[in-house]
């Protein structure tokens, strides 16, 4: 099961409004967020009138409350049952100084209940509270009806999507990538900057991969743990044709990745692949990256850190592990669809007929023998979101490009990792990836989730986003 969110709970009130209904709302609101299981954090009925915030004293205790909780409460939730005051939900924000993402919902009135006893005016009081967010220079979400109830299916897809919002932005704000080895020198195309990543909450840690095969090469086959690693390794994927001494190669270095992974608390990593580690280590880290990525600690290779950072934020959209790939090939003369490839290094998700095999093409240069540890699959049809986040140095700026498709069934016949991938307009969005300097490096993930990542990149952490 998912694991539970923490969103805290605004109910406005107005007190020329009747009360019933932030009695009414109070309830109706826990039930919804009980069953998307999210956990609410808001004024108990007996510290203000019905638990809502009206005055500046309610968005006192309303702000106390969410500090006292601030660790955990990942978004907040505004609930407009009437008009609600414009002012007490911007004051308590700007008291909790919480800096989350804020989603603002409003009632509907219903047509035969407009007279004084019963009518709500929630239309009217959602502009002027998002008039006072606007003032305040707090960010907002919007629910795609000006005003829904809670229980209608809109504003349940709203809340879900809202919740990965929240997901996204409190991940970015705090994420730590490790960076392993030197950029090779032929793929000047995924330089970054780490220093605009950190000013964004992104820190990066380094290693030279000296290091790194230095540790692994001191483990021995019948070192404990490499036994321990090999035997995981051997249940994640068929080994194929691969021999047992690369198995074992394979199995030191993932040791030694992992441990560096655990050692600084990171959320991602991207490792320096092409050809050091053929040339220096004899296999492809391939498998290790590929596992890292099923248990949703994106590993890309090529040290892409921004390509890895593609593939924790849309990990965190969808729930869901990522892969890196190329923009590879056109696929025949359909202009719609196009070839995604790597020399294998996709999580499992992608990969029902994985197994462990070898790259050819990297072969041609360092032999082929040296080159074990690549994994071999065709990934079916499934739902495609796809993207990129890119610093673009000289102008000190984040942007990125995300947009949807799908992956399909359509006939390959070809090694590595592949996919064919179907995209509307598929030639104006390449246009657009050359036209402003992004990597060959592309993300995809099997969801829907373009318009979260565009929520929040955009909204909330302030980059230069284009939708496809």
């Amino acid at each position: 099961m998912e694991k539970q969110m923490t969103l805290g709970v605004i109910i406005g009130n107005r007190d020329f409004f009747p009360d019933r209904l932030v009695a009414d709302a109070r309830k109706e609101i826990l039930e919804v967020l009980r069953k998307s299981n999210i956990k609410a954090i808001l004024l108990e009925e007996s510290q203000s009138k019905l638990g809502g915030v009206e005055t500046f004293h309610d968005a006192q205790k309303c702000a106390e409350l969410f500090k006292r909780h601030r660790d955990e409460i990942m978004g907040i939730l505004v609930v407009l049952p009437n008009f609600g005051d414009e002012r007490g939900v911007a004051e308590t924000l700007k008291l909790a100084q919480l800096n989350v993402p804020v989603l603002v919902q409003a009632y509907p009135d219903d047509l035969d209940k407009l007279d004084v006893a019963r009518r709500r005016d929630s239309w009217c009081g959602k502009i002027s509270v998002c008039n006072n967010l606007y003032q305040f220079g707090i960010k907002y979400t919007l629910t795609t009806k000006h005003v829904v109830h809670p229980s209608d299916p809109s504003f349940i897809e709203d809340l879900k999507n809202f919740a990965a919002v929240c997901r996204v932005v409190k991940g970015l704000r705090n994420v730590r990538i490790g960076a392993i080895g030197a950029r090779p020198g032929g793929f000047n195309t995924v330089r970054y900057s780490e220093k605009i990543l950190q000013r964004h909450g992104i820190s990066v840690v380094t290693a030279d991969l000296s290091e790194i095969l230095g540790h692994a090469n001191k483990l021995s086959k019948d070192d404990k743990v490499v036994k321990e690693h090999l035997e995981k390794i051997n249940n994640y994927a068929p080994s194929g044709n691969t021999p047992s001494e690369a198995m074992i190669q394979i199995a030191k270095l993932d040791v030694v990745l992992n441990d560096f992974m655990r050692d600084n608390s990171l959320d991602a990593n991207a490792i320096q692949c092409w050809t050091s580690l053929q040339q220096n280590f004899g296999c492809n880290v391939c498998t290790t990256m590929s596992m890292m990525s099923e248990n949703m600690l994106p590993s890309a290779c090529e040290v892409d850190v921004t390509g890895t950072l593609t593939m924790y934020a849309m990990q965190l959209a969808s729930g869901s592990p990522s892969a890196l790939v190329d923009w590879n090939n056109n696929y025949a003369a359909d202009e719609e669809k196009c070839v995604l490839f790597h020399c294998g290094n996709w999580a499992k998700s992608f990969l029902p007929d994985i197994q462990i095999s070898n790259a050819p093409i990297l072969g041609t240069t360092v032999g082929v023998e040296n080159t074990y540890g690549a994994l071999d699959g065709r990934t079916p049809a499934m739902p495609l979101t796809y993207g990129r986040i890119s610093t673009d140095d000289t102008r000190g700026v984040i942007k990125a490009y995300f947009g949807e498709g799908e992956l399909t069934d359509d006939p390959l016949n070809t090694f590595g990792n592949r996919a064919v991938a179907k995209i509307n307009n598929l030639q104006g969005l390449m246009q657009y990836v050359c036209k402003n300097g992004f990597e060959h490096h592309v993300v995809m993930n099997a969801s829907k989730t373009a318009g979260v990542l565009k929520e929040a990149f955009e909204n909330y952490m302030g980059w230069e986003i284009y939708q496809h």
